[in-house]
């Protein structure tokens, strides 16, 4: 099994390696865009300084592998330093042609073929660019700031930089590949079928826990005492249901909740990963 594991994990990078290869000699370099992140970093100081991509891309981002081995954990440094050595040669020695001269194009398609080498990349368990590491690190360190604040940050100097070196019009173009990028990469790590999670807290739990997995839906009911009632006392044992569905599903199991209670009081939270659990549909037959 864990060869197996090593064969996917091992192929999600090569493609990883040749998706975000094209996104760079097909698209962003030739018309002078860059990406957000380490790699917006390295297309920044290439463009300026006229050092080849392939060997700036890898000096870059070798403090942050540095840094992954010392806090993060051996394997994860030796995977992620293969996988951008691996893009580094992809960069040097594969010529990919330029696919269009069309600035929206470019910057739309030329993000999104980075973002699914990125993408592939982390699922297999390393990376393509550091900024992730360095802004987990930062975050553990300053805990005022999540790990998106920290990435924030991180590319509004570098887009600033942008508009310096490269021109207004080209760092515009430049946050368009970044955008198009990060979406990539979320749909490839979650997948449209990005998990929600819905508490309910209802006099009519077991109406609305019926209701849901008749849906094909797992739940786990907690029992609750009203905290706070109209005289100031804890008072009536409520339900609490918990549970898991995709985001599409949430319009029509809120709609079933509201029709079972009117007055339910619903939380709803993204997810970013589970394990575990009743997360496929159970079909009903």
């Amino acid at each position: 099994m864990k060869s197996k594991n090593g064969i996917v994990n091992f192929l999600l990078v090569v493609l990883g390696i040749f998706s975000a290869g094209l996104g760079f000699k097909g698209f962003l370099v030739p018309g002078h865009f860059i990406n957000g992140g380490v790699t917006g970093i390295s297309m920044l100081l290439a463009e300026t300084t006229r050092v080849p991509l392939s060997i700036v891309i890898f000096l870059i981002n070798l403090p942050f592998i540095y840094l992954a081995y010392r806090r993060l954990g051996v394997q994860f440094a030796i995977r992620s330093a293969l996988a951008i050595a691996g893009l580094s040669l992809c960069l040097a020695l594969v010529a990919f042609p330029e696919i269009t001269h069309d600035k929206s194009l470019t910057a739309v398609f030329g993000g999104f073929f980075i973002g699914v080498g990125i993408g592939l990349t982390i699922r297999s368990g390393a990376v393509l660019d550091g900024t992730e590491i360095a802004a987990l690190l930062v975050s553990k360190k300053m805990q005022l700031f999540k790990v998106s604040d920290v990435i924030l940050v991180l590319n509004v100097v570098i887009f600033s930089f942008a508009v310096f070196f490269l021109g207004t019009e080209s760092a515009l173009y430049s946050i368009l590949t970044y955008i198009s990028a990060s979406k990539t990469v979320d749909f490839i790590l979650n997948g449209i079928e990005q998990y929600t999670s819905i508490t309910v807290v209802s006099s009519k739990g077991e109406a609305i826990r019926k209701a849901i997995t008749d849906m094909g839906r797992g739940v786990t009911v907690y029992e609750g005492k009203k905290g706070y009632g109209k005289d100031g006392h804890i008072n009536d044992i409520r339900d609490i249901i918990f549970t898991v569905a995709t985001r599409l599903e949430i319009p029509s199991l809120k709609a079933k909740i509201l029709d079972i209670d009117p007055s339910a009081f619903i939380v709803q939270q993204s997810i970013d990963d589970t394990t575990g659990g009743l997360l496929k549909r159970k079909e009903h037959h």
